[in-house]
């Protein structure tokens, strides 16, 4: 099971709640996903007409599609239970919160899975006390794992 994460997420976001969503998906994107050309860059989530939508996500077009090949940034569609849904949206539009894919992974079935989290922006003071917090960790654990310094 190969994981691809966005790894800005968590530096940019606080991330509240994680649901896992299945994405509706054509035959070359898969391929492209397997081989791991995707990108997070400016991708989130929206709900419209009671259905979750991923936006901007970057699928490359897959090169041995010839002209069966897909957009590359075009709207997919998450697969969510309805109160799933009715929750998310609840916590967007009372709470000003965002949905953001946190990362993508084909399971045991061979399935297309999505983690997607709603999540809260996070000031520029915050991120700043998240890489201090993570830098004395880093110290702390290369203290404890080199006693002779």
């Amino acid at each position: 099971m190969k994981i691809i994460k966005n790894r800005r997420a968590t530096h940019e976001y606080t991330i509240e709640q994680k649901y896992e969503a299945g994405i509706s998906l054509v035959g070359s994107e898969i391929k492209s996903i397997r081989d791991g050309m995707i990108n997070f860059k400016d991708s989130f989530a929206r709900v419209k007409d009671n259905e979750c939508w991923l936006m901007n996500f970057h699928i490359s077009p897959w090169e041995k599609a010839s002209y069966f090949n897909h957009d590359a940034t075009r709207p997919r569609r998450l697969l969510l239970h309805k109160h799933e849904i009715r929750r998310m949206k609840a916590k967007v539009d009372e709470q000003g919160m965002t949905l953001i894919p946190l990362d993508i992974y084909i399971n045991e079935q061979g399935r297309c899975k999505l983690t997607i989290a709603v999540a809260k922006g996070k000031k520029f003071y915050d991120k700043r006390e998240a890489l201090q917090k993570k830098d004395m960790d880093r110290e702390k654990a290369r203290a404890l794992s080199n006693p002779d310094r």
